[in-house]
């Protein structure tokens, strides 16, 4: 094989490889997209909104603005956490939006032939909200799809 083969062979191995946020909801371990998030802001707390629909995590001030956010636990069914939690701010087609998560862990990379799509004998809702997994070594990497977290969207989702 020659150098250039070399070359080629290594580059099409790194573009199966994807660098992935993990985060913790409970016991679980659940990964987004780097690509898709802006920033991380750790241990801090929503300010609720009356009346708001239960996956609503409250409101944050965030760089002179007032970012909605997603609770992760409310739309697995979880119940609340006390005190402070982590949140990415994700970048989706409707704007930015905050998901509220237990702990922010590291980035992962994870080889695109190790993912799964979601079984057919996941639940529609849970369907809806879960983009497939990454098997790991020791556990699995359950996928979020920042666009089907998207509040603009899950408010739509629930109003049908």
């Amino acid at each position: 094989m020659s150098a250039g083969g070399k070359g080629a062979h290594r580059k099409q191995k790194n573009e199966a490889l994807v660098e992935i946020c993990s985060v913790r909801v409970g016991k679980s371990l659940f990964g987004v997209p780097i690509q898709h998030i802006l920033e991380i802001v750790g241990s801090t707390r929503p300010r609720p909104i009356p009346l708001a629909p239960g996956f609503v995590g409250g409101l944050v001030h965030y760089r002179g603005d007032v970012l909605t956010t997603v609770s992760l636990r409310s739309l697995l069914e979880l119940p609340a956490l006390e005190g402070a939690q982590d949140i990415l701010v994700l970048e989706s087609a409707t704007g930015c939006f905050g998901l509220l998560v237990d702990a922010v862990g590291e980035v992962l990379t994870v080889d695109a032939v190790d993912y799964e799509p979601n079984p057919s004998t996941l639940d529609e809702r849970r369907r809806a909200l879960l983009a497939g997994a990454y098997k790991l070594k020791d556990s699995l990497l359950v996928m979020l799809d920042p666009e089907r977290l998207d509040p603009a969207r899950l408010g739509e989702a629930k109003a049908a």
